[in-house]
């Protein structure tokens, strides 16, 4: 399968969770797998966006390094190609791992590190998403999307927009977005998460290819017709929209309204450690809910989302499709 919409430190495994802290002489509240856990995944208790978003404060702490970032990256990937995925873009904000005096540039060099170099032992294709952030100052945002068009194609395929979306409206972002396009970097944005249906029209009307979550979408025929129309992709992340609240359960999920509508959407993870959830999980869940729903629909819908050349996108069909039958 494939993973479109995958934070770097919202999915960082605990194994690596403890040889960051150990490396860096970082104190751990426990070092037992099963309690420390508790302090990565989201709370049962959490009532939005905003209290799920808490749960990145400890794996941040841990990633204000050159060396920290680019072990992270190259042990996620090789996670995840222990779950069977062929290819997966990872995003993070580079601008939130400079605490200890790192540049962006330099963070981004050591995320591509760490994924050249899984993609040499590993068996899956990877790319990065930098992400821009709501709350961030827009000189950082602006910087961050002219490094994602200075690294395009060698590691970076994208930009995104996170962070809290109901405190930072998505229209405020529209400069950042401007020079995406004048740049002519592709870009995905969280929308419709923790924001109504103008949240992902404001994404629509920027440019975005994709769009993160897009829950609230489903409240505004119009916009849908849209979305469809021209061919933009909706990544859909059931557990983590149950935990933030953006549906209160799932069989109200609107993935369901998105395929029947023929529109692009994919099962993607979003934070694999904070939502204690796999894209075999997040599969399974789907599958309660829209069973006639086939695999193949969903790896093909997502192969062609990814921020990939035609060629590209090709050959993963080709080669992944052979080895199933």
């Amino acid at each position: 399968m494939i993973d479109l919409h995958l934070h770097l430190d919202g999915s960082l495994p605990i194994g690596t969770v403890i040889k960051l802290a150990r490396l860096q002489n970082i104190p751990l509240p426990s070092e037992s797998d099963k309690t420390l856990k508790k302090y990565l995944a989201v709370s049962p208790a959490a009532q939005s966006l905003n209290d799920y978003l808490k749960c990145f404060d400890l794996p941040i702490t841990l990633l204000q390094s050159r060396e920290a970032v680019e072990l992270s990256v190259y042990e996620l990937i090789e996670e995840l190609t222990g779950q069977g995925i062929v290819y997966s873009e990872i995003r993070f904000a580079p601008q939130l791992h400079t605490k200890n005096g790192c540049k962006q540039n330099e963070i981004i060099e050591a995320a591509i590190r760490g994924l050249k170099k899984a993609e040499k032992n590993f068996s899956t294709k990877s790319n990065l998403i930098l992400c821009t952030m709501r709350g961030g100052s827009e000189c950082d945002n602006l910087e961050t999307v002219r490094l994602a068009a200075e690294y395009l194609n060698s590691g970076v395929c994208a930009v995104d927009l996170a962070g809290a979306e109901a405190i930072y409206k998505t229209e405020i972002y529209r400069n950042v977005f401007e020079l995406a396009v004048k740049l002519q970097v592709p870009f995905t944005i969280h929308a419709g998460e923790a924001d109504g249906a103008q949240s992902v029209r404001t994404a629509v009307n920027f440019g975005a290819r994709r769009i993160g979550h897009g829950v609230a979408a489903v409240n505004d025929i119009d916009l849908l017709s849209e979305i469809k129309r021209k061919n933009i992709a909706i990544e859909c992340c059931l557990t983590s929209n149950l935990q933030t609240r953006a549906v209160a359960d799932i069989s109200t999920h609107p993935i369901k309204e998105f395929l029947r509508m023929g529109i692009n959407a994919s099962i993607n993870t979003d934070n694999m450690t904070v939502s204690d959830t796999t894209i075999e999980k997040e599969l399974s869940l789907l599958e309660r809910i829209a069973p006639d729903v086939s695999r193949e629909r969903l790896f093909k819908n997502a192969v062609n989302a990814a921020f990939l050349s035609e060629e590209e996108k090709a050959d993963i069909l080709k080669e992944t499709l052979n080895k199933s039958r």
